[in-house]
C-alpha cells in the first residue's frame, strides 16, 4: 500500500477520534445537567398579606423550591400561624423569619416596632400633618416652634423662634391606618406615630406640650442630616439670606464707683488729709 494513503487513513482515524471524544464530553455534560434537582416544600403566602395582619392557615400555602433554600424561609405552617407581620407578603411568596414578628407578640403597629425603638404618637391637623399627605413609610422632619423659656430680653428682640428638632423620622401610622392607600389618595388625620428611639421620644413629648409642632415631608431616599441653625420672627423681615437666629448680646452693667469722703487730720501745726472710699459716704 502507497504510503501517502496510510499517512492520510492515519490522520483522518486521528481527526475521527477526537472528535467523537468532544462530542462525548459535550453530551455527557448535557446529560448531567439535566439530571434532577432535588426539591424542598415551603410555606408561601396564598394571598396578598398586608403589615400588620396576624397569619392564619387560610393565609398559607406551600411551594416547592429547587436546590437550596433561601436562608430563614419556613418549613412548618404551624412556625407561621398566629405570628404578626411585620412586611407586606404578596402571594406565592416563601414566607421568611424576618418577615414575622417575634412568637408572641402578635400583629398590629406593636409588632412593627423593631428592638430598641419606640412609636410615639403627635396630634396634628389638616396643616401640621403636611395636609394629610403623611402616610405609612413616609420619612420627615419635626419642626418646632415658640418662644425659648428663661430669658424675656431676646424673646422681645427676636420674636417666635422656629428650629428643626428631629430629622429623617419614619412615619409608622396615620390616624388609624399602618397600611398606604392603594390608590395614593391623602386623607386628613389627627394622630401620626413615629419610630423614634426612647431620647427622641422624650424630646417629642416635652416639644408636643411646650411649642408648635410642624412635619415636613422629605424625599425616603435622603437621608443625609443637615445643620440647621433655625430662624426668628425679626429675620423674616431683616433681609437676611438665608435667615438665621439674632442674637441678643446682654449690655453690660455699669458699676458706679462709691463716693469718697475725706477727713483733715491737724497734728499741731501740721495738717494732713485721709480720704476713705464707703458706699454712701460724703465729701
Amino acid at each position: 500500500m502507497n504510503r501517502r494513503l496510510l499517512t492520510i487513513l492515519l490522520l483522518a482515524f486521528v481527526i475521527a477520534s477526537a472528535c467523537g471524544f468532544l462530542v462525548w464530553r459535550l453530551v455527557g455534560k448535557q446529560l448531567n445537567q439535566a439530571k434532577p434537582v432535588p426539591s424542598t416544600k415551603v410555606v408561601a403566602a396564598a394571598t396578598d398579606i398586608k403589615l400588620g395582619a396576624v397569619l392564619t392557615a387560610a393565609n398559607l400555602s406551600t411551594i416547592e423550591i429547587n436546590g437550596a433554600l433561601p436562608k430563614g424561609v419556613l418549613l412548618r405552617p404551624e412556625n407561621a400561624i398566629g405570628r404578626g407581620v411585620i412586611s407586606d407578603i404578596y402571594a406565592g411568596e416563601p414566607i421568611n423569619e424576618n418577615r414575622l414578628a417575634a412568637v408572641g407578640s402578635g400583629g398590629g403597629l406593636a409588632a412593627t416596632i423593631p428592638q430598641g425603638m419606640r412609636a410615639t404618637a403627635v396630634k396634628v391637623d389638616d396643616v401640621v400633618g403636611v395636609a394629610g399627605f403623611v402616610t405609612p413609610g413616609m420619612r420627615v422632619d419635626v419642626l418646632i416652634s415658640g418662644n425659648p423659656p428663661g430669658d424675656q430680653a431676646r424673646n422681645q428682640e427676636t420674636g417666635t423662634l422656629t428650629q428643626t428638632l428631629l430629622q429623617n423620622i419614619q412615619v409608622l401610622s396615620a390616624g388609624q391606618d399602618i397600611q398606604k392607600d392603594a390608590e395614593g389618595k391623602p386623607h386628613p388625620v389627627q394622630v401620626v406615630n413615629l419610630l423614634v428611639t426612647p431620647e427622641q421620644a422624650e424630646t417629642l413629648s416635652l416639644a408636643s406640650n411646650q411649642t408648635k409642632i410642624q412635619l415636613v415631608l422629605r424625599n425616603p431616599l435622603d437621608t443625609t442630616i443637615n445643620q440647621v441653625p433655625g430662624t426668628a420672627m425679626v429675620n423674616l423681615f431683616a433681609g437676611q439670606a438665608p435667615p438665621k437666629v439674632v442674637k441678643v448680646a446682654a449690655k453690660p452693667k455699669v458699676v458706679k464707683a462709691p463716693p469718697a469722703f475725706s477727713i483733715e487730720v491737724i497734728n499741731g501745726n501740721k495738717r494732713s488729709e485721709a480720704k476713705f472710699g464707703t458706699p454712701g459716704g460724703t465729701q
